[in-house]
């Protein structure tokens, strides 16, 4: 039995056959333990190319979907990695695999949240919610992880020939999607919700979204990125890294820049002399990046599709950010409990009924000013939001005057 086992042809023969049994429903508990007894171990290109063959023969992508999560369930620990390329540091699949690891804590944390209701008081059922809220918030941030597979890594999988594992995991996004707003729904409910209205909410609508994300990493980890590893050039891979920023990052960071040896990377001009040209003057990409961070002040902005767009970065933020926010809806970066004032906000700019909003905190001794101005086009058109955060503890203290002919050096 072994030899058929390890002949490369046999094995994705049986693999192919116990797939169908699954969908034809024949027994898939007895199949799914001779799948593991006798598939020990299968490297991941075979199962690749079973799902292709599968496709092509005829088996519609809709189909393939709906029993995705059974191939995952069985396959899950016994796929072999050993032959897989190392990933370097920066990598966009190094990217990819550490936002999945971020995943895995948010999705962690929310199994913990759910396991409490059970074991709830009356009471107890809104303060759980809001917590949560704020953790499904981060996960919608899953979407720009998977944006980045559809719009850059599947493109050049369908270069490849490989076409039919892109098309069904695509469609097991949408439904990922699908259940997070549902989940979501969950949340912009009644202000009360009872202890039985809670454990139903977690079972019918709550696990089913959150128990998806681990299939997908499991898909990712051990399918997807590996094949990509091998069928991607560093040329194409270079083509996903400099285009990673037009969708964001999804609850991470990079610290490391990745640069392929071996390929010409060619400079990204703007105007003449590297330089942004506006009306009133132009700026060359680093006199922009220096301007940033170097004004005193915290600066976001936001879309007119109320997506961050844009945060300056300078040596002392007030307000921790990092590029995982970028592409987020803005409501996704407050707390639920303020949400409603920021709907009302972003509101009122679209209307054109205020141009502005101002607060002002008093934060670890700090007196912190906040102040938020629609932006606005030719046409007065609205064109998004600029948040303003500056440090005004040093300048409430200022008396008398302090002219430039008394320039004093600090």
């Amino acid at each position: 039995m072994s030899e058929i086992i390890n002949n490369s042809q046999n094995r994705k023969a049986l693999l192919k056959h116990m797939i169908l049994q699954l969908h034809k429903g024949e027994a898939p508990e007895l199949v799914r333990k001779r799948l593991v007894e006798l598939l020990k171990n299968i490297p991941y290109n075979d199962v690749v190319e079973v799902e292709q063959e599968l496709i092509s023969e005829g088996l519609p992508e809709e189909e393939v979907m709906q029993f995705c999560d059974i191939h995952s369930m069985v396959l899950e620990g016994h796929i072999d990695q050993s032959g897989a390329k190392p990933v370097p540091p920066g990598h966009p699949v190094d990217t990819f695999k550490k936002e999945n690891r971020e995943l895995e804590k948010v999705v962690n944390a929310i199994e913990q949240l759910l396991g409490q209701i059970p074991n709830l008081k009356e009471g107890q059922v809104k303060d759980l919610f809001l917590k949560l809220h704020a953790c499904f918030n981060e996960l919608m941030d899953v979407d720009k992880h998977y944006k980045r597979k559809e719009y850059l890594l599947f493109p050049f999988l369908e270069k490849y020939g490989i076409t039919g594992p892109p098309k069904v995991m695509w469609g097991k996004h949408d439904e990922i999607r699908k259940k997070l707003k549902a989940a979501l729904e969950v949340f912009s409910g009644p202000g009360f919700v009872s202890i039985e209205e809670a454990k139903t909410q977690a079972e019918m609508v709550l696990y089913p979204a959150v128990r998806a994300i681990p299939d997908m990493i499991m898909k990712e980890d051990e399918i997807l990125l590996p094949m990509c590893m091998d069928k991607l050039t560093d040329d194409d891979w270079y083509a996903v890294y400099q285009q990673t920023m037009e969708f964001g990052y999804c609850l991470y960071d990079p610290h490391d820049e990745w640069k392929p040896e071996g390929i010409s990377i060619s400079e990204v001009t703007y105007n003449t002399k590297n330089n942004i040209q506006l009306t009133t003057g132009s700026f060359s990409i680093n006199e922009m990046e220096a301007l940033f961070k170097t004004l005193p002040i915290d600066i976001t902005f936001v879309d007119k599709d109320d997506k961050v767009k844009f945060f300056s970065l300078g040596a002392e933020r007030i307000f921790t950010r990092n590029r995982a926010i970028l592409g987020r809806d803005v409501r996704m970066c407050h707390p639920p409990s303020s949400v409603h004032v920021v709907d009302e906000i972003l509101n009122d700019f679209k209307s054109g009924k205020e141009n502005s909003a101002a607060f002002w905190i008093t934060m670890q001794g700090r007196f912190i000013y906040i102040e938020y101005f629609a932006l606005r086009g030719k046409e007065s058109e609205y064109l998004g939001t600029i948040e303003f955060t500056q440090d005004l503890t040093h300048l409430r203290k200022l008396e008398g005057e302090q002219r430039l002919v008394s320039y004093i050096k600090k």
